[in-house]
């Protein structure tokens, strides 16, 4: 596999950075999540206006920049270590991906929109009852007419408060389990019978519950066939994976990078702990979870284009080693800080909530093992 970036990517990176240092430092950062909105709509402009990151995945006959899930992976990588709020994920990861493989109508529209920074898009698959199962849906969709009528409630909306449209799992056909039955809508979130309880996430995000009653939408709502959306969802679930993986190696990297200088300047008996040996090989034990991290993201993302099953099985290899390097590194860091890694005013105990949060999104790491399992020994199912 070729793991150097082009001349293109590369820019990509550096203009992210450099904006991100400029603008977004932690203290920054810590204002908006307090504010009353928890995001900057006018940084979401500049994404759109300024840096143009908002195209960097979408086919240029939609006016984006020709990239994809590599471009995803760079940007991802550089919110995570400025622990950004904004919903790029949401919107750019998830929205786009849906948007770009239904090949619906309306797709071309509303990626412009996005593109321009003006639509914001938030999944909403997860139901209270549902856990890891993106086939357990109690949420349903009738057909009326022409269009759809949709009722149920959706769990843990991440970036629900700030979507001007969501994108909705729904049964249309089977059983609340059946993996033939299952259809995926974008709903308008000011559609009449949409309403949202919005709150703060231990991670400094912002979420919705959100509940559709008599939700009417067009046929042009409809993303993908009727019916057989579930290996839609599960494409874009697993490019969502890969693009929270390389968050998760940003917020590592500063992780480490953050108990490096700490241990180089915190002294104990006369002499910085960096010279512990016991600190040295626990700080060099970080250094190594955090290379294979990169390594399993680059490869999970590099596979996304392949067949179901491989593209599958690298995103939950790389959840699996994600999970339990942030775990370890985030830990790591926290114990060496001491006490003082927990308080608010520390970078390093945010970092820690925002990879913990990570670990468990679209499956914790025993969910990923176990799918692993059943893909690599069908047996197994």
């Amino acid at each position: 596999m070729d793991f150097n970036f082009s001349e293109e990517q590369s820019m990509l990176r550096d203009t992210v950075a450099s904006f991100l240092r400029d603008r977004y430092d932690f203290d920054t950062r810590r204002a908006i999540t307090r504010s009353e909105a928890g995001w900057r709509p006018d940084y979401w402009k500049a994404f759109a206006e300024e840096l143009g990151i908002l195209a960097a995945p979408f086919a240029e006959e939609h006016g984006g920049l020709g990239g994809g899930p590599i471009e995803n992976m760079i940007v991802m990588e550089e919110f995570g270590k400025h622990l950004v709020v904004e919903p790029y994920l949401g919107t750019v990861v998830i929205g786009g991906g849906f948007l770009k493989h239904s090949g619906a109508p309306i797709a071309g529209e509303v990626i412009g929109r996005i593109i321009g920074g003006e639509a914001v898009l938030a999944f909403a698959y997860a139901e209270p009852t549902g856990r890891y199962n993106l086939a357990d849906l109690s949420t349903t969709a009738k057909k009326d007419g022409e269009g759809w009528v949709v009722n149920g409630h959706k769990a843990v909306v991440v970036g629900g408060p700030w979507a001007t449209h969501l994108i909705v799992t729904a049964r249309t056909s089977g059983g609340q389990r059946d993996r033939q039955g299952v259809s995926v809508f974008l709903v308008e979130k000011n559609t009449p019978g949409v309403t949202t309880r919005d709150y703060p996430t231990v991670d400094g995000a912002r979420a919705s519950e959100v509940a559709f009653e008599n939700v009417r939408v067009g046929p042009e709502a409809l993303l993908g066939p009727a019916d057989q959306g579930l290996p839609l969802v599960e494409q874009v679930v697993d490019e969502a994976i890969a693009a929270l993986c390389a968050e998760a190696v940003g917020c590592m990297r500063k992780l480490h990078e953050g108990t490096l200088d700490y241990a180089r300047q915190r002294k104990q008996f006369g002499v910085p702990i960096a010279t512990f040996q016991v600190l040295q090989h626990r700080m060099v034990d970080m250094f190594m979870n955090l290379e294979q991290s990169v390594s399993m993201t680059y490869m999970a993302t590099l596979k996304l284009d392949e067949p179901a099953e491989e593209r599958a099985k690298a995103a939950s290899a790389a959840k699996v080693q994600i999970g339990k390097a942030a775990r370890f590194v985030g830990q790591s860091a926290i114990q060496i800080h001491g006490g003082m890694g927990m308080t608010d005013e520390l970078a390093i105990g945010h970092y820690f909530k925002r990879t913990t949060i990570i670990e468990q999104a679209f499956g914790g790491v025993d969910h990923h093992l176990r799918r692993y399992e059943m893909l690599t020994l069908p047996q197994a199912a």
